[in-house]
């Protein structure tokens, strides 16, 4: 599948226009999902739902105003709602919250998919640093998949994937820091907190390692979730986060995989109530750790490449595998696959991404150098 790139730079108001002007096929494919979806999962029509994401503008205008100017001026681009845009950035968070139908001492929602890894020049045959992840989503989703690249000074230019009109997800900037993000499961109980997109691009909008750690621990975000920070220099950093407390794990023989369960422990505040989903991780992790050893002998970045996509074309446990495909016994608007798999390569600053399934998709260099333009550190 082709991959679908859009451009934007300037203040942010220019880039969300921007934004929402080049993906306004994709964010109203998105927005007709999600619509859909809303309904048959928890039985909110989409004005109920664009009345539940109002409340989060509130909560992103008083840590990143700039964001919520960008996100207002996506739908402005794309001819839909500001709450419209609001939605498709907090639809996690509103379906998580309690409000939404849902009982949070008794219902567990499946977490989002996704498998992340991080190689460092110890564990790869080149001596580079590697980073990515398997995105595993509604099978839904798939056509509204983008590759977004931000050139935003002085904060550092961003190149990402993402749902057509979110404002972040996971991907990496010109000060080569990168992040993968898995879902992990539990209900908090707390007040409205950050909605992962916002604070996912707040990471990526610093260009100091500290910096983007510290995001997680100085905001309270809604939902819990993991987030792989990988560092061109050849450090990687996992934080296991949540509304309330957060865990962490570093590489083992320079090498760092998390999928959608607690690696660390189960928080305190949920360890009586919680049930893992879903429960494939258990698997995933396993698979990818061993696929990726051989990555230490390998003869060249080509041969590293191979063994990764190799890695994340895995299909032990089919269809939940490494390499998620449709279950046709689930039904429609719940089936998920992998949408994207990232692999990029931070010691060059090459990007590449498959869209869709690897085992049928190559990974795509993409046009754009990580460290080219401002705040690149070539």
């Amino acid at each position: 599948m082709a991959v679908r790139l859009v451009e934007i730079e300037g203040d942010p108001r220019t880039r969300g226009l921007a934004y929402g002007e080049a993906a306004r096929a994709e964010i109203r494919t998105s927005i007709a999902y999600y619509r859909e979806a809303f309904e048959a999962s928890s039985g909110l029509v989409w004005t109920d739902v664009q009345t539940s994401a109002r409340r989060w503008r509130e909560p992103i205008a008083a840590v990143a105003p700039d964001l919520l100017e960008e996100m207002d001026a996506i739908a402005d681009g794309a001819g839909v709602h500001e709450d419209e845009i609001l939605a498709l950035n907090a639809r996690g968070e509103i379906v998580r919250n309690s409000e939404s139908g849902f009982n949070p001492e008794t219902t567990e929602t499946p977490a989002d998919g996704c498998s992340s890894f991080a190689l460092l020049p110890e564990a790869t045959g080149d001596g580079h640093v590697y980073c990515g992840q398997n995105w595993d989503w509604r099978e839904g989703t798939q056509d509204s998949v983008v590759l977004v690249r931000i050139v935003q000074p002085p904060k550092p230019t961003i190149i990402m994937q993402v749902e057509a009109g979110q404002i972040g997800r996971h991907g990496a900037n010109s000060a080569g820091i990168a992040l993968n993000a898995n879902g992990l499961g539990g209900r908090f109980g707390t007040p409205l907190g950050l909605p992962q997109p916002v604070l996912r691009r707040m990471i990526l909008d610093n260009d100091h390692l500290k910096a983007a750690l510290q995001v997680p621990f100085d905001v309270r975000q809604h939902i819990a979730t993991n987030l792989l920070v990988t560092h061109r220099g050849g450090v990687a950093v996992d934080l296991e986060t949540t509304p309330v407390v957060h865990g962490w794990g570093t590489p083992a023989d320079g090498i760092l995989v998390h999928g959608n369960h607690y690696q660390y422990g189960v928080p305190g505040p949920i360890k009586d109530v919680y049930r893992l989903s879903p429960v494939d991780s258990l698997y995933r992790v396993q698979v990818i750790e061993r696929g990726l050893k051989a990555a230490r002998t390998a003869s060249g970045s080509a041969e590293v490449r191979k063994i990764v996509a190799q890695t994340m074309s895995d299909h032990i446990g089919h269809p939940d595998g490494v390499c998620a495909h449709v279950d046709d016994r689930v039904p429609p608007l719940k089936r998920y696959k992998t949408i994207a798999s990232s692999l990029v390569d931070l010691t060059t600053g090459e990007y590449r991404v498959a869209i869709g399934n690897p085992c049928e998709n190559d990974y795509e260099l993409l046009p754009w150098q990580l460290y080219d333009g401002p705040g690149g550190h070539r």
